[in-house]
């Protein structure tokens, strides 16, 4: 049975991240001093001391969910995953964790893409929602349909596991779709609290500064396979690892897709490291016998 490491994205935070970690690792001590320095600012006092609505600024939640990650995979003793992979922006994380890329450099990539999609986030008013149980399938013909009759935005962007999606787009895209989605008898089509379309086309403007900045990064070839978000498979070669990561940005997240390439490639043991159990809950959803564990 392989083991495989998950990491968090965007949504897993929480006052007081963090604290905990520094206080009793070295290691977390000197990773965090270093980011106060690479970022500017002393995110360790937003994340100990910040309050829900300061830790939701997209330009700070990215960085500190990243930054808590790898905090706790570095008090991991002789950490040996057999792949890695990450939902959405935790897909940084897995790719330090791996050796795709380094710690300084994996933090400034993640601080250059929070703040493109903040500056995005502010150019089109967008959203996303969450949809439950409805097949793929009708989702994904849902939402081309919208597309069609009205020229608004809306893609599937979240699969996190089945009967449970995610769309992103316009917010009249978004608001038809969930109509739609309701009367194809959905559960539930509910509009997230979220600051804009990420994983749609309306990240193009944050996707153009992001892929000048992983073009100037170097890329090494990893210790362990890493699972990407758009195409769902194992991922070694630097290169492709760099035009997957570009992608992401209006591309989708396959989670379900991921853990069931994983779980073909014999994984049985998931462990999430970082904020949260989101993704240990997702993992179980998706494979039933999935042994899950969590290092937060």
């Amino acid at each position: 049975m392989k083991h495989a490491y998950l990491f968090p994205g965007q949504g897993s935070q929480f006052p007081g991240m963090g604290k905990a970690l520094y206080e009793n690792h070295e290691v977390s001590r000197e990773l965090l001093d270093q980011a106060d320095e690479i970022l500017g600012f002393r995110i360790s006092e937003v994340m100990f001391s910040g309050s829900d609505e300061d830790l939701k600024q997209t330009d700070v939640t990215q960085p500190a969910v990243f930054l808590h990650s790898i905090m706790a995979y570095r008090t991991i003793e002789n950490p040996s995953p057999d792949m890695v992979a990450g939902h959405s922006l935790g897909e940084f994380s897995a790719l330090v964790a791996n050796g795709t890329i380094c710690f300084e450099d994996g933090l400034k990539l993640v601080s250059i893409r929070a703040k493109a999609m903040q500056r995005a986030c502010e150019m089109v008013p967008s959203t996303m929602a969450a949809v439950l149980a409805l097949s793929d399938e009708l989702v994904e013909k849902i939402a081309f349909e919208v597309r069609e009759e009205t020229g608004e935005v809306v893609v599937a962007a979240n699969y996190n596991c089945p009967g449970q999606l995610v769309i992103s787009g316009s917010i009249k895209g978004v608001e038809v779709a969930c109509a739609r989605m309701k009367e194809a008898g959905a559960k539930r089509a509910l509009v997230l609290p979220v600051g804009g379309a990420f994983h749609s086309p309306l990240m193009s403007p944050a996707k153009d500064e992001l892929e000048r900045a992983i073009k100037n990064t170097v890329f090494n070839p990893p210790a362990c396979a890493v699972y990407q978000n758009v195409v769902a498979t194992a991922v070694t070669d630097p290169d492709a690892i760099k035009n997957n990561l570009i992608e992401q940005l209006t591309g989708p997240v396959r989670w379900t897709q991921t853990i069931l390439a994983m779980v073909n490639d014999s994984a049985g043991r998931f462990t999430e490291v970082g904020p949260g159990k989101v993704l240990q809950g997702l993992a179980s959803k998706i494979y039933k016998d999935a042994v899950v564990a969590g290092i937060s």
